[in-house]
């Protein structure tokens, strides 16, 4: 897969982000390559979720730029960044469906909200995005009634329903046994492979990072701010900073090695 390209679909330049006063993460500067899948990695408490409120709009800076296709987000009005984020898709930790709308009724509000199609043109792509992630028939169903996978897969086809040129992802495996997590780690291939489309994931769990990520930055709690960058697989074997050779070297299988701080979503 050609990752390459002249210009970055994300760049992240000099960026701080936080709560009041207290930074969070600082100085953080990386590009995301399109048709990449890349990773926002680091301990439990790090910020990887700050930082990924930040790329998808729920969080203004406090300091730096995030640029869309060379376009800064936050420089313009609030149109702008809408018109901006209609490129991207997000699929939250939880799957975050509307418990009263079936999972149809789900994948269809973004295209109600945002485009003029009609009823007819909007049931069609639902039932393409419901296919696409492998619930062809459950468009009726409510969400409650899905598996922890099946709500994930449904909150993809979601995310899908603009057709996104950026994928965002929180802790996509989190909650799933392995078999679940390695056909959503499939998936998530596929929608890059088939669409070109460039993906950028916060997530602690290893084997869907070795599995799946072609680059990727890595977040340090102490010093708040990036202290290793490149593909998974190279922090593994080749990054000697003591604190990044130990979380990607760690014992663990997919699934056991959630923290409190990913659980909760403060890491």
């Amino acid at each position: 897969m050609d990752i390459g390209g002249d210009h970055p679909k994300l760049g992240v330049q000099a960026l701080t982000v936080g709560y009041g006063k207290r930074a969070v993460q600082q100085d953080l500067s990386f590009e995301v390559k399109p048709g990449s899948i890349f990773a926002i990695m680091g301990g439990s408490g790090c910020g990887k979720s700050t930082v990924l409120k930040a790329l998808i709009g729920l969080l203004r800076p406090s300091a730096g730029t995030i640029c869309v296709n060379g376009e800064d987000y936050w420089a313009g009005s609030e149109q702008h960044r809408a018109d901006l984020g209609r490129r991207f898709g997000v699929l939250f930790q939880s799957g975050a469906l509307w418990s009263s709308m079936s999972v149809a009724e789900n994948v269809a509000l973004p295209l109600r909200m945002f485009t003029p199609l009609d009823n007819a043109s909007i049931d069609a792509l639902v039932r393409l995005k419901l296919s696409l992630v492998g619930l062809p028939s459950d468009g009726a169903r409510m969400p409650a009634e899905l598996s922890g996978g099946m709500r994930k897969r449904a909150g993809l086809a979601r995310a899908l329903s603009l057709d996104p040129e950026i994928l965002f992802f929180d802790e996509p495996s989190a909650g799933l046994d392995p078999g679940s997590a390695a056909r959503l780690d499939d998936l998530i291939l596929e929608l890059r492979d088939g669409f070109n489309t460039t993906v950028v994931l916060v997530s602690h769990e290893l084997p869907s990072l070795f599995t799946i990520c072609d680059d990727g930055v890595f977040l340090d709690a102490e010093t708040r701010t990036a202290i290793a960058h490149g593909s998974p697989k190279a922090m593994r074997d080749d990054c000697k900073h003591p604190v990044v050779h130990a979380f990607m070297n760690r014992e663990g299988s997919r699934g056991s090695n959630q923290t409190k701080g990913d659980a909760d979503g403060s890491g």
